[in-house]
């Protein structure tokens, strides 16, 4: 294992969009953190990727202490972060605003929005200490952060949101040497998602069959943003299926 290649973290890791972007990581040369709840998942990426630059973590993102733990355990094996793809992130189920209860609304927050945050103060802390200073984030926006899908409110507001502590980031990190973007993905087929191509609701109230695109692609996406220098961002990036109607949606 090279001790000079970059490290990376990656929350989400073990399934979807996570998965395929450590793998593209990973491929890329990166050491990466893959964080999850579940160890499992976590540790058949490790082995698929056919190296031992991967480092499964369980850790979940939306309690402080386990990401400060997270942190500390990044802190004690490498002494430095260089790139944060803040990724893990949950729905709530397909009801009409008024009946999503509470504690479903609270548990959507704690993933998309709180935890997005507690790891973007541990790599900040981070990567403000480390020599050389500096690092980058990489927030998972979706296209829900420009437009909703009918009856996910608890998922749209937070990554709304998170369009915002992206802009946050980049504003009060720049002098941490810190970059900070945001690529917003509509689309991209992997295990969760495959159920847009069999049918999914509009907004007029049908439900029609979408187009999807590969994961694959995304995650080179996530890498070329990755690689550039901290003197160039990728502020925001929409990656879809070119044919999914977000463009009109509505």
């Amino acid at each position: 294992m090279n001790s000079n290649s970059p490290v990376a973290l990656v929350t989400g890791a073990g399934t979807g969009i996570g998965r395929a972007v450590a793998l593209a990581l990973l491929q890329a040369g990166y050491r990466v953190v893959l964080t999850g709840r579940r160890v499992e998942p976590l540790n058949a990426v490790a082995q698929a990727s056919g190296t031992d630059r991967a480092h499964p973590v369980c850790a979940d993102v939306s309690q402080p202490e386990s990401v400060d733990q997270l942190f500390a355990t990044i802190q004690e094996k490498f002494g430095r972060l260089d790139l944060l793809f803040n990724n893990a992130g949950v729905g709530a189920p397909k009801v009409n605003i008024e009946d999503i209860t509470f504690a479903q609304w609270q548990t959507v927050v704690d993933a998309n929005l709180t935890g997005s945050f507690l790891c973007a103060q541990g790599a900040i802390r981070l990567m403000k200490s480390q020599t050389p200073q500096g690092g980058r984030i990489i927030n998972n926006g979706s296209i829900s952060a420009h437009a909703p899908r009918p009856n996910s409110a608890p998922y749209t507001a937070t990554k709304h949101a998170i369009t915002g502590l992206t802009k946050s980031i980049s504003l009060d990190c720049r002098k941490y040497n810190i970059a900070c973007g945001q690529i917003d993905i509509g689309n991209a087929l992997t295990e969760l998602s495959a159920r847009m191509a069999t049918g999914v609701l509009q907004a007029h109230g049908e439900i029609a069959v979408e187009p999807m695109m590969d994961v694959q692609e995304v995650a080179d996406a996530v890498l070329h943003m990755a690689q550039l220098p901290l003197s160039t961002n990728v502020q925001f990036m929409t990656i879809m299926a070119t044919n999914m109607p977000f463009v009109g949606r509505g």
